[in-house]
């Protein structure tokens, strides 16, 4: 299998380029290798590839910077998507999309399912949803995968920063009003490739009689209070810690240039019917996450 994987250096194309590579060959892009406001070189990247899968775990994440260059993130998040899925309809290519719990306001008191009517706060989440949008009505063998509250254990995510922070703060304030379903992206990464095992021998067909939007994230949910409060206690390293208190905190504590939504917790019972598979209670993905430190 040929599989073409754009946003290899992210924190979720980083661990997909490695669960990836057993399936067959994998042509791995960064932002380095190519710029992804650049659609035509995108476009011709593809038709000379041929692959037979193209992985878009590429994103503009700088959800701040994103009110201020709105069509930066739409070229990226948005435009971009629509060409790989143009190219991939055109190759009979199957298409694998990661989108974002951002498309949603926040206002939800349970579990996000598919079919909620998505109404994104910021630029940043209105430049996914039209990335999605865009994705639906080229139509072809697409699966769109929403994930929430990704983290790794390398880059800047809220496991590696509040980690960061523990060691510099003996008072450190986490907001306890937002919610949400952590997603450690080695997890997410390896649900893809399981996916893709079992599409073979034809991932065109099998997606395409899949083909429509999914959630998929760490079983359950937390605050983000809670969710600092386990990364503290299974810190692998606690006694470089300076920290003596965590403290609760709102939203509105902390202003920032883009409005975060408040809970955005994902029903993933969807995929796991579509696909067989699910991924681990949030807590215990952390657990075995916080092993590799």
């Amino acid at each position: 299998m040929k599989i073409l994987l754009f946003g290899k250096t992210g924190q979720l194309g980083w661990e997909a380029r490695r669960a990836l590579s057993p399936l067959g060959e994998v042509y791995a892009y960064g932002r380095d290798e190519l710029d992804l406001t650049n659609h035509d070189a995108l476009a011709k990247l593809i038709r000379e590839l041929k692959p037979q899968v193209i992985v878009n775990a590429s994103a503009y994440t700088a959800v701040d910077k994103a009110e201020s260059e709105p069509e930066v993130a739409r070229a990226i998040n948005a435009k971009a998507p629509a060409v790989m899925a143009e190219e991939a309809r055109a190759l009979a290519a199957a298409f694998i999309h990661v989108s974002t719990d951002y498309v949603f306001d926040g206002n939800k008191n349970a579990p996000y399912v598919e079919e909620d009517p998505t109404n994104p706060l910021n630029a940043y989440g209105q430049s996914k949803l039209e990335g999605e949008q865009s994705v639906v009505q080229v139509g072809g063998a697409h699966v769109i995968l929403r994930a929430s509250w990704v983290y790794s254990l390398r880059g800047d995510n809220f496991v590696t920063k509040t980690l960061a922070w523990s060691r510099k703060q003996e008072t450190l304030k986490i907001v306890s009003d937002q919610v949400g379903s952590p997603t450690w992206a080695r997890m997410l990464a390896e649900a893809i490739s399981a996916m893709l095992a079992r599409s073979l021998p034809d991932p065109h067909g099998y997606f395409l009689e899949r083909r429509g939007i999914y959630h998929l994230g760490g079983s359950g949910f937390t605050s983000r209070l809670d969710f600092a409060r386990e990364i503290l206690r299974l810190d692998p390293n606690p006694g470089e810690q300076a920290l003596k208190r965590l403290e609760p905190a709102l939203t509105t504590d902390f202003p920032t240039l883009a409005t975060r939504p408040m809970r955005t917790a994902l029903n993933c019972s969807k995929f796991e019917q579509a696909f067989g598979l699910c991924l681990p209670e949030w807590g215990r993905a952390l657990e075995l996450a916080m092993k590799e430190f």
